[in-house]
């Protein structure tokens, strides 16, 4: 498969990498409006490809997306230090008009990945701008946030995280929802694997967990300006299961027609993903307490969503 990366800039370059790393595509285009950094990071990654994966990657224009089956929509401006993503919403909706115009022009027929700050508006944004279903707009969402929420149980647990069914709902920001109540270790329920494994989830522990994934984001940028290794792991893991038609599941976030009784929002929930996109939310079952949550969460970015003029 061929695949399409607008924006050379961390998260773009972190997102080729990993993709190249696992063999996820046979070619990447990178894109930037800097060329020269384009093409240095495609001639970087380049060089590690006889360490690891078959597959070609280089830089070019818009035209070169040609033929690309999906295109990672890694632009816009970066979030500072101390910067909710939601205050970056104004900043990248104005680059999103021309960036998403260029890419369906040479590449009509794409997936597009979302990976841009605030990347729920965002993608409700791209949504609308290309008149696409929404099926074939995703959102990165949540994917980081329920690894950070899996790693940590496991962590905890001692169990691999990889074991750990688990997810993070609604908006990826301060908003989002993590789903204690239909976490799974295997086929057991988390407080029977819990107690199997004699390492209780205790209220405390769940506060702790709960601060460790909703404040993630905020120690890694105040410690280094920006995170990019976890998300360009999450994107080359989606560009797989897109590429292979895996129909396998993962957080995500699409414009969805209504969830929790809110309607038109932009937001996280498991969904089935396969070679055009979004094959079929799932659902998983809420408490009370998680199902209002995620309805304030949807709400928010619904109104967010909303105030923008395109």
């Amino acid at each position: 498969m061929k695949i399409g990366i607008v924006g050379a800039g961390m998260v773009g370059a972190s997102a080729a990498y990993a993709t190249a790393l696992l063999g996820a595509a046979r070619e990447i285009v990178l894109v930037d409006i800097n060329p020269a950094l384009a093409s240095a990071q495609a001639e970087d990654i380049a060089h590690a490809l006889p360490f690891a994966a078959r597959g070609q990657v280089s830089a070019g224009n818009y035209a070169a997306l040609d033929g690309a089956a999906l295109v990672i929509i890694a632009a816009g401006v970066g979030q500072k230090p101390g910067e909710s993503r939601l205050d970056l919403l104004a900043r990248n909706a104005e680059v999103f008009r021309a960036v998403v115009d260029a890419t369906l022009t040479a590449a009509p027929d794409a997936v597009l990945l979302i990976a841009s700050n605030p990347v729920d508006v965002m993608t409700g944004i791209t949504t609308r701008l290309s008149g696409l279903p929404a099926t074939r707009v995703i959102g990165s969402g949540t994917i980081l946030d329920t690894a950070r929420f899996r790693h940590l149980i496991g962590e905890h647990l001692g169990v691999d995280p990889r074991s750990i069914h688990a997810y993070v709902l609604g908006e990826h920001g301060d908003s989002e929802v993590l789903g204690w109540s239909s976490a799974r270790v295997g086929a057991l329920s988390l407080a029977e694997a819990a107690a199997n494994m004699q390492a209780p989830i205790t209220e405390a522990v769940r506060a702790e967990i709960d601060r460790g994934v909703r404040g993630a984001a905020y120690r890694i940028i105040e410690g280094k300006g920006a995170t990019f290794f976890g998300i360009g792991a999450g994107l080359a893991r989606l560009v797989s299961a897109i590429g292979n038609d895996e129909r396998s599941v993962h957080s995500v976030s699409v414009l969805t027609p209504e969830v929790v009784g809110i309607k038109e929002a932009p937001v996280s929930i498991p969904r089935l993903i396969g070679r055009d996109g979004v094959v079929a939310d799932l659902m998983p079952a809420l408490d009370a307490t998680e199902t209002d949550a995620l309805a304030a969460s949807a709400r928010l970015m619904r109104d967010l969503l909303a105030s923008v003029a395109l």
